[in-house]
């Protein structure tokens, strides 16, 4: 049972818990909740370890002697310190600490996303789990966008992560990936042709920009065409996280439709 505060396994969740710089120093990132460790575990992700606490329900503890049975180091917490770990208003009693490591990029892509600027998690998060859902088959992170693995992305996500590569890239690693596999880019803006007559069955990347500034200058010169969301309500605009769904879902549409 860990009750010290000062435990070197609760140091190393703190340190995860903040900047990128920390998590790419330790090799390490963290998924809280019984739904993500249970996505952890079926994905095979290496684990580095697992705390849990005695208000961990039944569905719960069958992991943590699951992940027992297999060798991974499973420590008991106290329920005060899970507490005061947890980033989420109601702790279900279980966090891991896994392996910062990315799945492989496709060697020709026809599907991929490219969240640009994009600085809130939550808006990080649900284009990642749109992507999953939609059968994205890479994303790739330039600059200025928020670490793909920080904590509460990886909680909006749902499981994304361990599905889906995720890579931070330049500009220049991007645009060598996007002529390799022949791919158009198109920049989602608001004066862009619309969604529902743009031919996306081609093999395309997708550029969803940032909430406050929208897409980069890099972004915009990569881009060879605009694509549009049509609005006849009275809202300005869409949150980057549905509007990207909204985008990839058509994509999804046209692909399985013999007609646009």
């Amino acid at each position: 049972m860990i009750s010290s505060p000062h435990n070197p396994k609760l140091k190393l969740i703190r340190a995860l818990q903040g900047r990128a710089k920390e998590r790419r120093e330790a090799g390490a990132f963290l998924a809280e909740g019984i739904r993500l460790v249970e996505e952890a575990v079926n994905a095979n992700w290496p684990l580095r370890f697992v705390l849990f606490d005695e208000t961990l329900n039944d569905r719960g503890m069958l992991q943590v002697e699951g992940l027992r049975s297999r060798g991974v180091d499973v420590e008991e917490i106290s329920t005060s310190l899970m507490k005061s770990l947890s980033e989420t208003e109601s702790p279900q009693g279980i966090l891991a600490v896994l392996e910062l490591t990315n799945l492989p990029l496709p060697k020709l892509p026809t599907f991929i996303l490219i969240p640009d600027q994009i600085r809130d998690p939550g808006n990080l998060g649900t284009l990642l789990r749109t992507a999953a859902a939609a059968g994205v088959q890479a994303v790739l992170l330039p600059p200025e966008t928020t670490d793909a693995f920080a904590p509460k992305v990886v909680r909006s996500g749902m499981g994304a992560h361990f599905r889906l590569p995720i890579h931070s890239r330049t500009w220049d690693e991007i645009a060598q990936v996007v002529k390799f596999a022949g791919l158009q880019v198109l920049l989602a803006e608001m004066d862009g042709e619309s969604c529902w007559v743009t031919d996306l069955r081609q093999p395309l990347a997708l550029v969803i920009g940032g909430e406050a500034d929208g897409a980069s200058p890099q972004a915009r010169g990569l881009a060879n065409g605009k694509i549009s969301i049509p609005m006849p309500g009275q809202a300005e605009s869409l949150n980057a996280g549905v509007a990207g769904s909204v985008l990839m879902f058509e994509v999804v549409r046209q692909r399985q439709s013999k007609n646009i």
